[in-house]
């Protein structure tokens, strides 16, 4: 009998996984990490989401099985968001499927519709489940690159005229998990044109919708006509609505995609909670201040990051988007590599960030942060940066200004 099983020999070390181990047992031994690792609210859901909550919670006849595909009520509520939002209209019946978070939905429509030996178009460096969802369900990944420039075009392009079979699959996230990358309407015009001429699905992760900083509002690929002949949409009330341990998320688009996915759904799950489902339809449907509110929350600790680690000798470019910063390894320090200089960071500053190697090898050379904590602790955490740093032998600005 062999030890080892198909699917988990596919899936190499989770490295994410080695530094969370570490941090686990540094706190384990009372010690106080600043963990900026995981993209973790820290903030509570709006107080009438969780009335809602605890009101359908104790109706007696809320706690049987759920709707694989969503409550109708929840699914006409993302349906209005889209309308509101994007400008879009969906079908809530034939368009809209509610999933247990992004992660899930991602991974549910790759079993769905991946052979074993499918080719899919992923970025790279990115947010796990955007590979390994199609790993697991078989297929084979090509890499793009994450940035959106003309060389991102260029490599889809040699994708196409290189690869066999034919790749028929690419996804795609913006605001990108981990690099905080953003595209304009444009890119999604010439992407629904590009999918077209070439016959490809195209799959956006659009998770962090909301987490929008300088007055630039994400787009939707659905914003571009007739996108939904060949793309779907995630998005998830985990960071808009600090819901994240809640799974709640929703695909959108495509009618073939969102049938095959529903119909793998019936199989897998029985939906989430009836209570969590209502409750989501409160956050969709009632006051959207707590929006704009955590939005501007995460973007004054992004100055304060910013300000505070450039101050430590630490230059971090300053993301336009998303709860997360992706960060270059301090130059004299790059030698270490991102896992290296992530598990020093824990050990000897008391910090906890992602090591970009993580999220692929383009990732190599950069960590992620999250802006998982207040703006006292980020300071706290940049004084630790700049102690460990001035222990290492670099120079930080006030060293510098006073040599």
């Amino acid at each position: 009998m062999s030890d080892e099983f198909y699917r988990i020999k596919r899936l190499p070390p989770y490295v994410i996984a080695e530094v969370n181990a570490m941090r686990a047992a540094a706190r384990a031994a009372g010690e106080d990490i600043i963990d900026l690792g995981m993209g973790n609210p820290d903030l509570p859901p709006p107080p009438h989401v969780l009335e809602k909550l605890c009101e359908v919670a104790m109706k007696p006849d809320a706690h049987g099985y759920s709707q694989s595909k969503g409550i109708p009520g929840l699914r006409r509520a993302q349906a209005n968001y889209y309308g509101r939002r994007f400008g879009v209209d969906v079908d809530p019946e034939t368009e809209v499927v509610v999933t247990m978070g992004s992660k899930e939905g991602l991974a549910s429509l790759a079993t769905a519709i991946t052979a074993p030996g499918d080719v899919v178009l992923a970025p790279n460096p990115s947010y796990p489940i955007h590979t390994f969802g199609f790993i697991i369900a078989g297929a084979t990944i090509r890499s793009v690159p994450t940035t959106p420039n003309e060389e991102y075009w260029a490599s889809l392009d040699r994708a196409m005229a290189f690869t066999v079979p034919r790749p028929s699959i690419l996804v795609v996230n913006y605001p990108s998990n981990p690099t905080a990358e953003t595209v304009d309407l444009a890119f999604y015009e010439r992407l629904v044109a590009w999918a077209k001429a070439n016959q490809v699905w195209v799959l956006s992760d659009l998770a962090y919708s909301e987490l929008y900083f300088d007055g630039q509002p994400t787009r939707s690929i659905l914003e571009v006509p007739g996108a939904k002949d060949v793309a779907i949409e995630f998005t998830s009330l985990s960071k808009t609505y600090s819901m994240a341990g809640w799974r709640m998320g929703f695909a959108v688009g495509n009618k073939k995609l969102i049938a095959a996915m529903t119909r793998v759904k019936s199989y897998l799950d029985y939906g989430a909670f009836t209570p969590i489902q209502a409750a989501a339809c409160a956050a969709l449907n009632g006051p959207q201040d707590i929006v704009e509110r955590n939005r501007q929350l995460y973007h004054k600790r992004r100055d304060v990051m910013v300000e505070a680690f450039g101050r430590a000798g630490w230059d971090i470019p300053a993301p336009k988007a998303s709860m997360f910063a992706w960060a270059p390894l301090p130059p004299a320090l790059k030698h270490l590599g991102s896992l290296e200089f992530s598990k020093q960071l824990l050990t000897h500053a008391k910090v906890a960030v992602a090591p970009g190697v993580g999220y692929g090898e383009d990732g190599e050379g950069y960590v992620r942060i999250a802006m998982v904590e207040n703006e006292q602790r980020l300071r706290q955490a940049a004084r630790n940066v700049k102690r460990y740093l001035q222990s290492m032998g670099v120079n930080t600005p006030a060293q510098a200004s006073n040599g």
